[in-house]
């Protein structure tokens, strides 16, 4: 068969990976900048690593005989190992600091952006690509460090445009939760990873859901069974009493978890470590508002090893039923020594990108949609030189500014620059050229008079927005637009 008569490939993008044009790109990246920014304000310096990574490195996904496990993108490289492009920032960052250890500062303060990837189902706000920022202090067991983390990412948030205290961050730590299965006796690997992992599921199943999987298993509306933790009654009483500890201020939180835990040494080990962390929240000026002590916070990674934390957009804010937890972290003290065998301390927090923009894209904080570029009409092919050269002065002055390179007439023209967003359109016709003169006209004004237009003829008749001027004041009116623009 010719490749003429091959059939043609559908135009489609692949599940779970989004196209995005310039206005969603804006928002996010002058988020990312605004947050990176802070994290270099408190001393983190960058780091990037590759895309991909050996999958028996990444840790949580191992390849099995045939393939890697799912979750991953992997493929088989040319000496036989499975590569996979990483699903977090956090397990490469575990691997260059087990490798580069010995010419590290110590603590290792290091944030890191980009794209990762995960081989999962997707579904609505749920991607296979999305974009994490991340920053981790690796080398440090105090809780102040964890304190730390949470009070740089509050100021990140605001620094993106989150209004101060419309985020909270819930704070937890797994030798709490650790404490009260030791405290009832249940010692099983397999038991406490169900529990977990059942706990974690407070939000969406409620107290009930949750003591079904403490216990014998769910039955759930699909007619899905899934097993429990079969753990005994007085167990599940005990961490749905520890999950329901939560009294809003910090104090009184850790007064009321410390009845319900018993004794145990993990037990006392978190209530240790989250005082100490409160206690340096309030010297880092972070209110009970903005970071408070929740039992119900679990996070649902496996190699968080002492205090987590879950950042949410409170409701006087935008819903946090739309968009879910925005960011999260914890500490990992143990992830490191997978590859060296030294126990290196870490802790580290990361932001979701994704719906941190799309919560700024809904609310005032995104400011007014992002510009294209001044777009200089070609009306007269013999004057194409003239028109390259009032784009470079444009751009010389720090004006974003194209020549548009289509054979369209002005009309066409003029919808292209409607569709870049311009905030003016610069017309030179040979009149104009003959008497040293140059139109411009004010789109930015002109799309907001359009709302109230009923008479497309006096709208013609009005041309509002639109002067004509000496060739030399092209730029200094072009500035005018840009900042008189409503």
């Amino acid at each position: 068969m010719s490749s003429e008569d091959s059939p043609r490939p559908g135009a489609r993008a692949p599940r779970g990976f989004v196209d995005r044009r310039g206005p969603a790109l804006q928002i996010e990246r002058r988020l990312l900048a605004a947050v990176s920014s802070v994290y270099e304000s408190y001393g983190f310096e960058a780091l990037d690593t590759g895309a991909f990574e050996y999958a028996d490195a990444l840790g949580k996904f191992l390849p099995d005989a045939d393939r890697p496990n799912e979750g991953v993108f992997a493929l088989r490289d040319d000496d036989d190992q499975w590569l996979a492009l990483r699903y977090d920032l956090t397990a490469p960052l575990a691997r260059y600091a087990a490798q580069n250890w010995g010419d590290l500062p110590k603590p290792f303060r290091r944030y890191a952006v980009g794209p990762v990837w995960r081989n999962e189902k997707p579904g609505p706000g749920r991607y296979r690509q999305f974009i994490q920022c991340d920053a981790d202090t690796v080398g440090s067991d105090r809780p102040e460090a964890d304190a730390e983390i949470i009070a740089m990412a509050l100021a990140g948030y605001a620094a993106a445009g989150l209004a101060r205290g419309s985020v909270t961050i819930r704070i937890n730590d797994r030798n709490l939760l650790n404490g009260v299965l030791a405290a009832n006796d249940i010692d099983h690997p397999g038991q406490r990873l169900a529990a977990l992992r059942a706990a974690d599921k407070l939000d969406r199943l409620g107290p009930g859901g949750v003591a079904d999987l403490l216990g014998a298993g769910r039955l759930d509306e699909s007619g899905a069974f899934t097993s429990g933790a079969q753990l005994p009654a007085r167990a599940i009483d005990a961490i749905l009493a520890f999950l329901a500890a939560g009294r809003g201020a910090r104090g009184p939180t850790l007064d009321a978890i410390s009845t319900v835990i018993g004794r145990s040494q993990e037990g006392d080990k978190g209530l240790e470590a989250l005082a100490r962390l409160g206690a340096a929240l309030d010297r880092l000026g972070v209110s009970e508002d903005e970071a408070l002590i929740e039992p119900s916070i679990v996070r649902g990674l496996e190699y968080y090893t002492g205090a987590v934390f879950e950042a949410e957009l409170r409701p006087n804010g935008v819903s946090a039923t739309d968009f879910g937890a925005i960011g999260g972290g914890g500490r990992y003290d143990d992830l490191i020594a997978r590859f060296s065998g030294e126990r290196i301390p870490a802790t580290g927090f990361s932001f979701g990108v994704s719906r941190i923009a799309a919560a700024l894209a809904m609310s005032e904080a995104a400011g007014p949609p992002p510009r294209g570029p001044v777009v200089v009409l070609a009306l007269d092919p013999q004057l194409m030189g003239e028109y390259f050269a009032m784009a470079t002065e444009l751009r010389a002055a720090g004006l974003a500014a194209e020549v548009y390179l289509g054979v369209a007439g002005m009309r066409a023209q003029m919808k292209y620059a409607d569709r870049r967003l311009a905030p003016a359109a610069v017309i030179l016709g040979e009149d104009e050229f003959a008497k040293g003169l140059v139109t411009i006209k004010d789109l930015d004004l002109g799309r907001v008079l359009a709302v109230g237009v009923r008479d497309n003829a006096a709208w013609r008749e009005e041309r509002p927005g639109q002067v004509t001027l000496g060739r030399s004041d092209l730029v200094a009116e072009v500035r005018r637009i840009l900042g008189a623009a409503p």
